[in-house]
């Protein structure tokens, strides 16, 4: 104590209490999973074609991005398949999709941007685009927290070709 009853400084630096811990995998992947549901349920009034024409990314001229934790569980989900990471493929489809280009291979893990998709061709009203906005800024603090180095998704593509 300090000669007047307050306690002395202590370094923070030293004091291990004080320093946020980073969640492990294991508990990003929940969180994770739980702001999916919510992603989900923003879009439960709508009925997708299930064309798998947003998954042609060559052909439509964009691809969701992800954060590394969302990496993380497509990755997660191609290991409880038995399989690693697929590589490119030659028609410029997204990696995911099965042989015939036609249904996403980790549906129940695909990514936020997978999930939040604006496809014309789906039926429902309008987009929740509040309710994504909001999502994606919680996904962003999310993904900081898992790996506070990272400042940025990268489009899917990417990660294929590590």
């Amino acid at each position: 104590m300090h000669e007047k009853g307050f306690p002395v400084p202590v370094d923070e630096t030293e004091d291990a209490e004080d320093v946020p811990r980073r969640p492990t995998r294991a508990q990003s992947l929940r969180k994770l999973a739980a702001l999916y549901r919510q992603a989900d349920e923003a879009y439960a009034r709508f009925s997708c074609p299930a064309s798998a024409e947003c998954c042609q990314l060559a052909r439509r001229g964009r691809q969701p991005w992800l954060w590394p934790v969302e990496w993380a569980a497509v990755q997660e989900a191609l290991a409880r398949q038995g399989r690693k990471a697929p590589p490119p493929r030659a028609d410029g489809g997204c990696p995911l999709l099965d042989a015939e280009g036609r249904r996403c291979t980790v549906y129940a893990d695909r990514p936020f941007g997978c999930r939040t998709y604006f496809c014309d061709r789906a039926s429902g009203g309008r987009h929740p685009l509040e309710a994504v906005v909001e999502l994606s800024k919680r996904l962003e603090a999310l993904a900081v927290e898992a790996e506070p180095e990272v400042t940025a998704p990268r489009p899917i593509l990417d990660w294929f070709v590590r």
